[in-house]
Order: structure tokens, then C-alpha cells, then sequence
């Protein structure tokens, strides 16, 4: 049976998808066959981030409403085999996500792959909920700031109340953080929440810290998952991640502020 996580958050903009993507591209990468789910019904980005919007044939309602079975929608990522891209709809609403019909399609995701990552929209709508409901473990994306990490508190509140697990009195969710967007610099200057700071505030596992990098935003237009990209802090930073989510040990990186050598202290004078 595959394990279920959620890539969730309270606010829009924090880099789910970009997390979603590259989450999943990293399991695969280790040999585990993964499957990515997109749950935004009706905007529809995962598809780009992954660079397959072309191939796009059946998405996730057509295979809910009977439309399509779940080997026409899925599309097998070019680079890597072992991942696998089920695309939202861009022209439904998103109640067309009923609990039953997503339950049937996870289930029988479940049968075949090892890994099931569903990128939730943001907040505490419709999709958001199915995306969360049948979870086994939550990525809690949030940015260093007040609202980012406020609204990142509310979703855990929910992610223990309104899952199947809660539902049927078993074992929670399991729950880890992920921060993004991380300047170092900004925190010195008192202008960005440290690390210390988000955990006192939301008491969660911390799984990585990703720092804010050009490298996300050329990779998402490029259709590359930024992990990829293994020479970007960025990307070093996801691998990281996804190491500590299998168990590895691994130091969290690009926390503090580099310091620079004497010949860039000269070219910068």
C-alpha cells in the first residue's frame, strides 16, 4: 500500500507545487515508483512545474466521473520512470472532488505505487480538504512570516479533526514542516521570522529549510523540478529533504548567512 502525503499550507504562494514536484521527483528519483496528484481543480499548475502541459489528455475529474480510467490520465514523467503526473481539470469546478470518487482513485493508486503526493490548493477550501482527507502524512509548507505561519497553525487544527484517520480514531496524521523562501540575511535584520521562531510557533518536525533561490523560478519556467537542478542551494536543499523524510540523517543547510572570501570582498569594493 502506498503512504499518502499532502502538500499543504494555510496561504497561497508559498511554493506547494514547487515542493509537490520536487518532493515527488526526489522519491523517484530513490527508486520508489511515485505517483503526483494535482488537487487545484480549475487552475491547474503541477502540469507546468512538471513540463508535461502538452500531453495532457484525460486530468483527475475525468477519471472520478468514469470519463477516463486511471492509466489514460496518468502521464509518465520523461526523465525519471518511476513518476508518475495526474493533472487537474482547468475547465471544472471544484466540487466535481467528491470523497468517495477521490477515495476510489487513491485507492487504487495505493495498489500500485509506493508513494501518492497531493498538491493541495491553498487553505481550507473544497479541494483542499480532499486533498488532506485521506493523508498519512502532511508537509506543512509555510514562509518565515506572521500570516504565512498563523494560517500554517489553523491548517494543523484541521489536518487532526477532519481526516479519515481522525475520523476513524486512528494513529494522526503525521506532520512536518517545511519552510521556504528562507533569507538569512533578513532574519539578522530582524525582518524575517528565524527558524527557532516558526517552530516555537507551530511545534512541528522540521524537515528543511529552503532558502530563497532565482533557481526555483527558472526551473518552474524551464517545466524542471527544481531538484533538479543539484547545484542550486535550492536544489541541494529539497534533496536534503526528502533524504530526512526516508530516515536519513542529514544537517539543514543554508541557515546562515555565508561568509565571503577575500577576493569577492575585493570585487565587491
Amino acid at each position: 500500500m502506498a503512504r499518502i502525503i499532502v502538500i499543504t499550507s494555510g496561504k497561497g504562494g508559498v511554493g506547494k507545487t514547487t515542493t509537490a514536484a520536487a518532493f515527488a521527483m526526489g522519491l523517484a528519483q530513490r527508486g520508489h515508483k511515485t505517483a503526483v496528484v494535482d488537487f487545484d481543480v480549475g487552475l491547474r499548475n503541477l502540469d507546468l512545474i512538471m513540463g508535461c502541459e502538452r500531453r495532457v489528455v484525460f486530468d483527475f475529474v475525468n477519471v472520478i466521473n468514469g470519463e477516463a480510467n486511471l492509466n489514460q490520465a496518468l502521464i509518465r514523467d520523461k526523465r525519471c520512470d518511476q513518476l508518475f503526473v495526474l493533472p487537474a481539470s482547468q475547465t471544472r469546478d471544484k466540487d466535481a472532488l467528491t470523497k468517495d470518487g477521490v477515495g476510489q482513485v487513491i485507492d487504487e493508486l495505493s495498489k500500485t505505487f509506493d508513494y501518492v503526493v497531493c498538491d493541495s490548493p491553498a487553505g481550507i477550501e473544497h479541494g483542499a480538504m480532499m486533498a488532506m482527507y485521506y493523508a498519512d502524512d502532511a508537509i506543512v509548507v509555510t514562509n518565515p512570516e506572521v500570516s504565512s505561519v498563523r494560517d500554517s497553525d489553523r491548517m494543523l487544527g484541521i489536518l487532526s479533526s477532519k481526516s479519515r484517520r481522525a475520523e476513524a480514531n486512528e494513529a494522526p496524521i503525521e506532520e512536518f514542516l517545511l519552510l521556504t523562501r528562507y533569507v538569512p540575511e533578513r532574519v539578522a535584520r530582524g525582518e524575517m521570522l528565524s527558524v527557532d521562531d516558526v517552530q516555537e510557533i507551530l511545534s512541528l518536525k522540521l524537515i528543511g529549510v529552503i532558502p530563497e533561490s532565482q533557481a526555483v523560478l527558472n526551473a518552474s519556467n524551464a517545466g524542471n523540478p527544481v531538484i533538479l537542478d543539484k547545484h542550486s542551494q535550492a536544489g541541494m536543499a529539497y534533496s536534503d529533504t526528502v533524504d530526512r523524510y526516508l530516515g536519513q540523517e542529514r544537517p539543514h543547510r543554508f541557515l546562515t548567512i555565508e561568509k565571503k572570501g577575500l577576493l569577492s570582498r575585493w570585487f565587491k569594493g
